[in-house]
């Protein structure tokens, strides 16, 4: 989808620059809000500028400023609505097979479409020191989640994320959808035990501290000397490893080790950003290219547990650099 640029014709400059910065006030919780929605941090992108868009061409119309927090969230949620007409849900390696060995050869992969993306934190992360409204956003971001959230239909996966999410009452999720408070409460109901079903990787996001940020940094060198004895060290007996966008994923630390040393062995000598995802803390990897010169290859987003890492989800996506804010190489 294009991306849209707001529309600035026909309007005053003094009501072009108030209608922009309230509008673009909301633009961060949007954002979170849709990516819940899509599992895809470049859709969820298309979607908020598209809400945007329609915000802005009709805002003659609306009556009260005090209104437009909820009349956005009306518009994200029928553009979210109508993305996900006909689209199949997006899903994790470990959503869609058992886990293979270090010698299973890959396989063809699957399209970007496929896949669970990541989400940049520092363009999603509530501007609040509130401890307890960032443990809920920790929680509610993580793969894990948003993946259990494509199991479900998306009108019961707007209610949930309005209801349980976000807080609203019954009442402004039925007015937003245009239903009854009725109607509401049987799909939350729903989808609930929906995700209560989903076998999902139960493991939730610690809030960030010294030993997490220490685990990290003990991660990237010992990736980078690529010494995989210490990097085995650092996971779990069960933690899991994936690649989209293949299908093929491993469990434990020996699995790593494996394929570390035969079929990801183009990875010795590679060069290690760190930034976060999701909730979680996670490196750019830049392969070597040329002498001097190091290239994106993927995006790795490292879940810590108990002070070792319990999940690697590597995306092999290089689109997703700029998407972080990371430079489009590495030069001795």
């Amino acid at each position: 989808m294009a991306r849209h640029r707001l529309e600035l014709a026909g309007a005053t400059a003094s009501g072009t620059a108030t209608i922009e910065l309230e509008l673009e006030r909301h633009r961060r919780e949007l954002t979170g809000y849709c990516y819940r929605m899509l599992g895809s941090w470049f859709e969820s992108e298309d979607a908020v500028q598209e809400t945007m868009v329609r915000a802005w061409r009709s805002a003659d119309r609306l009556e009260a400023r005090a209104a437009l927090r909820s009349w956005l969230y009306r518009i994200a949620t029928n553009v979210c609505l109508d993305m996900l007409k006909g689209t199949q849900r997006r899903a994790r390696p470990m959503d869609l097979s058992s886990p293979a060995t270090a010698d299973s050869p890959l396989d063809a992969g699957l399209p970007e479409s496929a896949w669970v993306q990541p989400a940049p934190d520092a363009r999603l992360r509530p501007e609040t020191g509130d401890p307890a409204e960032l443990a809920t956003w920790r929680e509610t971001i993580r793969l894990a989640f948003v993946a259990a959230l494509q199991h479900l239909p998306p009108r019961q996966r707007a209610v949930l994320l309005l209801r349980d999410v976000l807080r609203w009452q019954a009442s402004e999720v039925a007015e937003l959808l245009d239903t009854s408070v009725a109607s509401v409460n049987s799909a939350l109901q729903r989808a609930r035990a929906t995700l209560e079903a989903v076998d999902a990787d139960a493991t939730a996001p610690a809030a960030a501290n010294e030993l997490e940020e220490k685990l990290l940094a003990r991660y990237v060198d010992a990736f980078e000397r690529y010494d995989i004895e210490t990097l085995v060290s650092l996971i779990r007996e069960d933690a899991s490893f994936s690649m989209p966008p293949y299908r093929l994923w491993l469990r434990g630390g020996e699995q790593v080790g494996r394929w570390m040393l035969g079929q990801g062995s183009g990875c010795r000598g590679s060069r290690l950003l760190t930034t976060s995802a999701n909730g979680s803390p996670a490196v750019a990897i830049y392969r070597p290219a040329e002498p001097g010169v190091h290239r994106p290859f993927n995006v790795a987003v490292l879940e810590i547990g108990d002070g070792r890492i319990v999940a690697i989800h590597n995306f092999l996506f290089t689109e997703l650099f700029p998407a972080f804010g990371l430079p489009p190489q590495l030069e001795s």
